[in-house]
């Protein structure tokens, strides 16, 4: 029978290899859909490790397979995220990354080095557990419509179809060495709104002969606010923000039309849906009500992650018997989205975090910003961690 120890000393001996592809991956960061080097990068180390694999899967997503003595008994899902951010890094790290404008703000460089880890310390130990673990290198998670979905109308969950899947992703508001998990409902939905409010401009001196959008923009973000605030239930979390307004014209100059960017995020599906009617009616009646004609689009994005109760909660108690009680918290609910929610709607999932901070280094800095670095010492958990859920899915 394996032991939580036994994997924690695998986990150690591989901690430099894990820190130096943690360390590769985020010299090397690439843009969504154009993880080429990065898939590359996996599809050797596995292929060296012994690992059959298959890559090009939804443009660069690669799958690798390591099957135990009786590989048709159960198969577990584990999923890392490749992608970078269009961020310039700031800082002078010795992995700083060589693509300038291009940077691994999101952790997803730390995502992949420890599923290397965990798919070595698994194929370490494969004559010693029945079923099949599907390792998903996932491209794309920060870009509509995500690699995630794409991968999944590709196949990735069919041919072994997996009993269950987990998802660790970084959190630097937790201490390294601990981890947090929540059953259920976790984060949010996140849907893009695009509008074009279109008036007729004209002289600033002279509104009387315009069609004024500012004016009408104005009272329109401000009226959307209200399918939130007095539409929503109040149980239900939604957030409406809008973070681009473009109206090109001058001091003295009304401008034609125009533009509004911005995300709205629920924790309710059927909401989602009945919020997006609304809006669209209330946004054109607004609009037409004051002369003007509207455009608008939301372009749908990552559904609501849910956690299976079940899978979540054996992994929270075994992530105890890993770590030690005082290292597992229990996290709130996340207003953040993530792609990895589309495997939660196919499967059985657990979707937890790993901490990454240390202060006493001055690692503090939030996901999507440039100053954001981890806790390397972390990534001793993060494989480690990943390998003993697996393990314990298959030999339950």
């Amino acid at each position: 029978m394996i032991r939580p120890e036994h994997i924690q000393e695998l986990a150690a001996t591989i901690q430099l290899d894990v820190v130096a592809h943690r360390r590769h991956l985020h010299m090397h960061p690439e843009l969504s859909f154009h993880e080429y080097k990065t898939a590359a990068y996996v599809s050797e180390f596995l292929k060296k490790t012994g690992i059959s694999c298959s890559g090009g899967i939804a443009g660069t997503g690669v799958v690798g397979i390591i099957e135990g003595t009786n590989p048709g008994k159960k198969v577990v899902a584990l999923r890392a995220d490749m992608d970078a951010l269009p961020i310039h890094e700031l800082g002078s790290a010795p992995y700083k990354s060589q693509n300038p404008g291009v940077m691994h703000a999101c952790g997803h460089d730390a995502h992949t080095a420890s599923l290397l880890g965990a798919a070595t310390i698994l194929n370490r130990l494969r004559d010693q557990f029945e079923g099949t673990v599907k390792l998903i290198f996932q491209p794309a998670e920060e870009k509509l419509p995500g690699g995630a979905s794409m991968m999944i109308q590709e196949g990735v969950l069919k041919n072994p179809t997996p009993d269950c899947i987990f998802g660790q992703h970084v959190m630097p508001h937790i201490p390294a060495g601990k981890v947090g998990f929540r059953s259920g409902t976790y984060m949010a939905s996140t849907d893009e709104l695009y509008l074009k409010v279109i008036g007729k401009g004209g002289h600033g001196a002279m509104p009387h002969m315009n069609i004024d959008p500012v004016l009408i923009s104005s009272h329109l973000i401000i009226a959307l606010q209200q399918v939130v605030s007095r539409n929503a239930n109040p149980t239900v979390p939604s957030v409406l923000s809008f973070g681009k307004v473009i109206a090109d014209g001058a001091t003295n100059v009304i401008p034609d039309y125009v533009l509004i960017e911005g995300t709205f995020r629920t924790l309710s599906e059927s909401w989602r849906s009945s919020a997006h009617d609304r809006m669209t009616t209330l946004a054109h009646q607004l609009v037409e009500s004051m002369g003007g004609r509207l455009e608008f689009e939301i372009r749908k994005g990552y559904p609501v992650l849910v956690n299976d109760s079940e899978l979540t909660g054996k992994a929270r108690t075994r992530a105890v018997e890993y770590l030690g009680p005082e290292n597992v918290t229990d996290l709130d609910i996340w207003m953040a989205a993530e792609d990895f929610a589309y495997y939660t709607h196919e499967t059985k999932a657990c979707f937890y975090r790993l901490g990454t901070r240390n202060e006493s280094k001055g690692i503090t800095s939030s996901v999507h910003t440039p100053t954001f670095d981890i806790e390397e010492d972390a990534l001793q958990i993060g494989c480690g961690l990943m390998a003993w859920l697996t393990i314990c899915e298959l030999t339950e």
